[in-house]
């Protein structure tokens, strides 16, 4: 956290939530809840949330981030899926592809890629029918859905 003011992008430590929701209050217009999270979404254990709550997620971690300590390192169902690789580091795997990238990143970024068309081909559009609400949902003026 910050140790003042204005030094650092974070709040300054200690950090005064009274004091942040007044401005809050003032700048915004509305009242920080800082418990709504884990009360909505069931508590500070983020493999249970995400076990409950989570679909299609890939955790792509290379253990020579530090923050990769912190990171989910095991698939948590079969949509929640953890990668990792000794070799990587932060953002590797999302970085623009170039011919010098070593093998084990090649097959990292192939592997998330299979995963995302898997998850794609079993994605099933959703069927319109002849109701308006379809042309409300697009907010058409003229609707070639339902011909209204």
């Amino acid at each position: 956290m910050g140790r003042g003011e204005n030094d650092t992008m974070f709040q300054a430590d200690p950090f005064d939530l009274n004091e942040y929701s007044k401005e809050c209050e003032r700048v915004f217009g509305v009242t920080p809840r800082p418990y709504w999270v884990p009360i909505e979404f069931g508590g500070y254990d983020i493999k249970i949330v995400l076990d409950k709550f989570g679909s299609n997620i890939i955790f792509s971690n290379g253990l020579r981030d530090p923050y990769s300590s912190g990171g989910i390192l095991q698939n948590i169902s079969d949509t929640v899926v953890a990668i990792y690789t000794q070799e990587g580091h932060h953002c590797l795997d999302v970085s623009t592809p170039m011919a010098t990238d070593p093998d084990w990143l090649v097959a990292q970024r192939e592997t998330e890629i299979k995963i995302i068309e898997g998850w794609l081909s079993k994605y099933v559009v959703p069927i319109l029918t002849n109701d308006i609400s379809a042309c409300l949902l697009f907010q058409l003026d003229i609707c070639f859905i339902c011909n209204v």
